[in-house]
C-alpha cells in the first residue's frame, strides 16, 4: 500500500494515549522512530515519549530506545531494566549515577518511572528478548575509559594496556578535557584507534554477559570520537556538532547490528538533533544530524521523526553551563513562530501528521520553531532561541502541548522512594 493511502494527514486532539492512533499508523512498519523534545527539562515531552514508548513497544514490537545521553550511565538502566547481577534494586539509586551536569536529563522522576515500567515489562522474555536503553552521546571520555579498564584487566590485560596508555595521554588535559583542542601537544587519536582496533579484533571472545562485546566496543567508539570531539571543540566550523552526531548515528547502527535484522529503534533526543537539518538553518551552517543522517542512509519508509513543541509554562535548566539547575518559566512563544500560530488557532494540545505532498499546509513554509537547551534566558527568548524550520518536511509528526511544565529531578525529592504522579492526563 503506498504510504499516502496508509494513514491520515490532519490534525487531531490529544490528550490520552488512544489518541495516538494517527501516530501509530503513520508509524506503520517503520523501524526507526525518532522522539525529540523542545527543551532538556519539561515534563510533557518525558511523560508523552514514554506513552508512544510503550505503546511503540507492546504493539509493534521495538526492541530498544536509545537516548540523547552517555553511555556508561545509561548501560547502568539498560542493565537493570534487564535484572542483570548486581544492577540494583530501585530505578532511582540507578539514576542517580548519572553525575555529569546537567544530571536532570535523565536523573528525574519520569525516567524512573519508565525505567520501572521497563523492569517489569522484560520479566518472563528471554535475555534476546527483552528492551535495551541505551546513550548514544559522545561525552563521556573517561567514563569510558574507565569502564573499559575495569572490564578488561580481568578479561584482557593486554587490551587493559593500550586503555591506560589512552588514560595516560589525555591525563594533562584534566577529565573535562576544554584545553585538549588548545593543546601544543601531539593529539591522543593513535592511542584511542589502537585500543578500538583491538577490541574489534577480540571482542567476540569476551565473557561476562551477552552484551559484554557490545559494551567493551562501544566505549572504545566512544573514546575514539570523544578525541576527534574534543580536538575540535573550540572551531568555529560545524566539525564538532557534526562529529557528535554522526558518532550518535554510528551508535545507534551498531545497536541495530546487534539485535538483528528485525531490531526497530526508539530514539530520544532534542528537536535539534532528530528533526532534518535540511529543513533548518543548519544546513546553511554546514552542520548535519541525527535526523537527517537517519533519513539519508534507511528507506523512506523505515523512518518516522517526530517534533515536540509548547506554548507556555514552566521548564527546568542552568544559567550557564555547570550551574545549579532551576525552575525557569517559559514566556507565551512569539509572534509568527511555530507555537504562536498553533496556539492561536486553538489553545489545546493537538497532533499534526504531515504530507509531504501538501503544498496548501500553512507548516510549508519557513516559521521560527522554539528550541531551549540547558542553559536558558527567559528574558533574552525572543532573540534567540527559535530555528528557522519547514515543519512539516522537518518531522513527519508533532505534538504541540500548549501548557507545559518543568520536570521533576530526582534529588528535589530527597526521601527517594515517594515518586510524584508524572502522568497527569488520563490513559
Amino acid at each position: 500500500m503506498d504510504r499516502k493511502q496508509s494513514y491520515q494527514a490532519g490534525r487531531f486532539p490529544l490528550c490520552g494515549s488512544r489518541d495516538l492512533d494517527p501516530l501509530m499508523e503513520r508509524i506503520g512498519e517503520a523501524r526507526f522512530v525518532l522522539l525529540g523534545e523542545a527543551s532538556h527539562g519539561t515534563h510533557e515531552y518525558y511523560a508523552w515519549r514514554s506513552r508512544i514508548s510503550k505503546r511503540l513497544i507492546e504493539e509493534k514490537g521495538f526492541s530498544f530506545i536509545a537516548v540523547e545521553g552517555d553511555w556508561p550511565d545509561c548501560y547502568r538502566i539498560n542493565r537493570f531494566i534487564k535484572d542483570y547481577p548486581n544492577a540494583g534494586s530501585h530505578s532511582a539509586a540507578v539514576l542517580r549515577n548519572f553525575r555529569r551536569w546537567p544530571t536532570w536529563m535523565w536523573a528525574n522522576w519520569e525516567i524512573a518511572s519508565l525505567t520501572d515500567w521497563l523492569r517489569g515489562y522484560n520479566e518472563g522474555w528471554s535475555p534476546e528478548k527483552k528492551i535495551g536503553f541505551y546513550g548514544l552521546d559522545v561525552y563521556s571520555l573517561w567514563e569510558s575509559l574507565e569502564s573499559l579498564l575495569d572490564y578488561l584487566r580481568k578479561e584482557d590485560p593486554d587490551a587493559a594496556h593500550l586503555v591506560r596508555e589512552a588514560i595516560q595521554c589525555f591525563e594533562p588535559y584534566g577529565e573535562e578535557v576544554h584545553g585538549y583542542s588548545n593543546a601544543l601537544a601531539e593529539p591522543c587519536r593513535s592511542e584511542v584507534k589502537s585500543l578500538l582496533r583491538e577490541i574489534r579484533r577480540k571482542a567476540a571472545g569476551y565473557d561476562h554477559d551477552r552484551e559484554a562485546p557490545l559494551n567493551t566496543e562501544i566505549n572504545a567508539m566512544v573514546a575514539v570520537n570523544a578525541e576527534r570531539y574534543y580536538e575540535q571543540m573550540t572551531s568555529f566550523g560545524p566539525e564538532s556538532w557534526n562529529i557528535r552526531d554522526t558518532h550518535m548515528v554510528d551508535t545507534l547502527n551498531r545497536l541495530m547490528h546487534f539485535h538483528g535484522p528485525a531490531a526497530k529503534a526508539i530514539v530520544w533526543e532534542h528537536n535539534t538533533h532528530i528533526g532534518d537539518a535540511r529543513y533548518t538553518n543548519m544546513k546553511n551552517n554546514g552542520m548535519v544530524n541525527v535526523g537527517q543522517l537517519v533519513r539519508e542512509q534507511n528507506p523512506e519508509k523505515d523512518v518516522v521523526l517526530v517534533g515536540f513543541g509548547s506554548y507556555q509554562g514552566t521548564v527546568i535548566a542552568g544559567e550557564d553551563w555547570g550551574d545549579e539547575m532551576k525552575e525557569m518559566p517559559v514566556p507565551p512563544a512569539r509572534p509568527g513562530s511555530v507555537e504562536e500560530t498553533l496556539h492561536r488557532e486553538k489553545p489545546e494540545n493537538q497532533l499534526l501528521i504531515f504530507d509531504p505532498s501538501d503544498l496548501e499546509n500553512p507548516f510549508g513554509d519557513v516559521k521560527p520553531h522554539r528550541a531551549i537547551g540547558v542553559v536558558y534566558h527567559p528574558e533574552r527568548e525572543r532573540f534567540g532561541n527559535y530555528v528557522p524550520t519547514v515543519l512539516n518536511a522537518r518531522y513527519d509528526a508533532f505534538l504541540f502541548l500548549d501548557q507545559t511544565r518543568a520536570l521533576f529531578p530526582l534529588h528535589l525529592h530527597p526521601d527517594g522512594h515517594q515518586m510524584p504522579e508524572t502522568y497527569p492526563y488520563g490513559e
